[in-house]
């Protein structure tokens, strides 16, 4: 196996690994004994998922997000410097796509470090594939201003980029508050704009539909209070 940064995607809810993950991805994390993760009490559990028999004790951690102190980062690296690889999980999907990893690759690009990205699941890329939307262009904007106000104003600006550039956006939030950004966009959005819901994608919660916001209106709406959800929008 090539000495490298390797970027390990993640499960994005309770589905088996096999489901969505090569197997070429066990044979590289068996032959890894250091992670920088996004949580390493979700890192042990996504790597015993992943094989059973693992030595979860015998690996190292390292820490990176919200509450990680980022000048820490170049020194994770240090066994890569050494000739040993390095793995990079996120909490859920892809790391580095919308997530603190890519600050990690940016030091190992910096660098000279080898990187090699690992196929695995996406949501964002999942939902633009079954949305039926622009998947030339298309736009990953993470989570909406919290305030009512700034909120509709972002999503009117979304919704003009989506006629203007023909541009696909798309949008998370708080699994939570998913019912309330849910109706913001029914009552701010033209009729005619089209919203895709792609909730749970890959486990048996899965939804994943594409309506007009006229006839979401008219739609019994999905309970989307405890699913992951994205949500994208588009004009044609």
């Amino acid at each position: 196996m090539v000495t490298a940064l390797y970027l390990i995607p993640v499960l994005l809810g309770d589905t088996e690994p096999r489901q969505v993950l090569p197997d070429y991805n066990r044979d590289v994390i068996l032959n890894i004994r250091h992670f920088v993760v996004e949580d390493v009490r979700s890192a042990r559990r996504f790597l015993k998922r992943v094989e059973k028999s693992i030595d979860i004790d015998a690996l190292s951690f390292y820490p990176m997000g919200k509450h990680a102190d980022r000048n820490l980062y170049a020194q994770y690296l240090e066994p890569l410097r050494k000739g040993e690889s390095v793995g990079v999980l996120s909490e859920a999907g892809c790391p580095a796509v919308a997530d603190p990893g890519a600050e990690v690759v940016r030091v190992a690009q910096q660098e000279g470090l080898r990187v090699i990205p690992l196929v695995g699941p996406s949501s964002i890329l999942l939902a633009v594939m079954g949305s039926g939307f622009n998947g030339q262009s298309f736009a990953f904007n993470g989570y909406l201003p919290i305030d009512a106000g700034e909120r509709v104003r972002k999503l009117k600006l979304l919704e003009s980029r989506a006629i203007s550039e023909k541009q696909t956006q798309l949008f998370i939030e708080t699994p939570y508050r998913n019912a309330k950004l849910l109706a913001d966009i029914l009552n701010t959005c033209k009729p005619s704009t089209r919203l895709c819901i792609a909730a749970g994608l890959t486990t048996e919660q899965e939804f994943l539909r594409t309506l007009t916001v006229q006839q979401w209106k008219k739609t019994s709406l999905p309970d989307l209070s405890k699913i992951p959800t994205i949500f994208a929008i588009f004009q044609s």
